[in-house]
């Protein structure tokens, strides 16, 4: 069977596959075709059936498992599957753990590095109430394979956890660079808690849905709902702590065009909002990067996160010649460059080498151009 990561143009294809999309169309010449987009745990593709799309559209459903055969051609910029026969296959021939992409990294190993965190936190209330939530046997089941997202950043299974255990990373560096200024504990309970609601807005038993809870509510009402409930458990929480963590959950979208209630207001939410974006966009290169596929151009095709192309080719700009001591380069076909140039070779005929000898802090005229860093 083939992955669908390693489908490329003129391919004969025969393999099984989840049905993510079916829907009927119509061409311009008026004939009806079936609109297929097919997925298995290495990505998603579309595919077309072309004859009799009515009565094939009856033999399955969205959700199903299919074998089916193919023939890849390009199709605007990329590669979409013709369907020349698709059959559904009986519920429990196959796991659906095989369709669904998956974060590289065992959910067990995963959920070890979350505990490991939530045991150094030192607020008491903090901690008790991590323990409360990633204690309980549903929720940390859930959390373990939940994506991220359905689409844009994480979108597998173990992505959700996988992305709260990067904004903890990222937030101890950025508490431990501020020092006193930033309440780690809060930081670090806000990254770990900011997507909980995430496990209930999102469907992953089969594909990647909303559920109608997720659609009625959304991941932010659903999480501060689900701390709320908790918090309610743990004698003496302070009031002041209740509602800072909460404004986390509230404000880490950044903005109120992208979904926020409210605004970042404490340096910790501010914080959060940054590295969360900051997070989501790294890995969804990253993702583009390692998992795309390349057309040799070294360049994406149009990503709708970014509203453009991202470059991921190596640089084919020529490094520059060292610089004699002045700033005169070196032309390309000095002896100096033949037998490689040496840090001393650089400097003038009996002048210290620049390790011995301190530069001297600049004081030139910034009138005559030259840079004054010291008065």
């Amino acid at each position: 069977m083939k992955k669908i990561r390693d489908i490329r143009e003129k391919d004969q294809v025969t393999g099984c596959y989840l049905v993510t999309k079916k829907d009927v169309g119509v061409s311009k010449t008026g004939k009806a075709y079936l609109n297929v987009r097919i997925m298995d745990s290495t990505g998603e593709m579309e595919a077309r059936v072309w004859d009799d799309a009515e009565a094939v559209a009856r033999r399955f459903q969205k959700n199903d498992v299919v074998s089916l055969k193919g023939f890849a051609v390009a199709y605007q910029g990329g590669v979409q599957m013709n369907i020349s026969s698709i059959t559904p296959l009986k519920e429990g021939e196959n796991s659906m753990r095989d369709f669904l992409p998956a974060s590289k990294r065992p959910p067990q190993e995963m959920l070890a590095e979350l505990d490991a965190a939530i045991s150094v936190i030192n607020d008491a209330h903090i901690k008790a109430l991590l323990e409360s939530i990633f204690n309980d046997k549903e929720i940390r089941e859930r959390f373990s394979l939940a994506p991220a997202a359905k689409s844009m950043h994480h979108p597998y299974l173990g992505g959700l956890l996988e992305h709260v255990l990067s904004l903890c990373k990222l937030a101890q560096m950025v508490a431990g660079h501020y020092g006193g200024l930033v309440n780690k504990d809060m930081l670090i309970a806000g990254a770990m808690l900011h997507d909980i609601g995430k496990i209930y807005e999102l469907s992953y038993e089969r594909s990647f849905e909303y559920t109608d809870e997720g659609r009625l509510l959304g991941h932010i009402t659903i999480g501060v709902e689900l701390v709320d409930d908790k918090i309610k458990g743990i004698d003496g929480f302070p009031k002041q702590s209740v509602v800072l963590l909460k404004h986390l959950l509230l404000s880490h979208h950044g903005t109120l065009e992208f979904g926020s209630p409210k605004r970042p207001k404490t340096v910790e939410a501010i914080i959060l909002s940054y590295i969360d974006d900051l997070d989501a966009k790294v890995t969804a290169v990253k993702t583009l990067v390692e998992d795309g596929q390349d057309d040799g151009s070294g360049w994406t095709p149009y990503q709708r996160m970014f509203e453009r192309n991202i470059y991921k080719g190596v640089s084919q700009i020529p490094p520059s010649p060292p610089l004699l001591k002045g700033g005169e380069q070196i032309p390309p076909n000095s002896s100096l460059l033949k037998g490689g140039v040496s840090d001393t070779a650089l400097h003038k005929k009996g002048e210290p080498h620049k390790a011995d000898k301190p530069d001297k802090p600049a004081t030139g005229d910034a009138d005559n151009g030259e840079l004054k860093l010291f008065k």
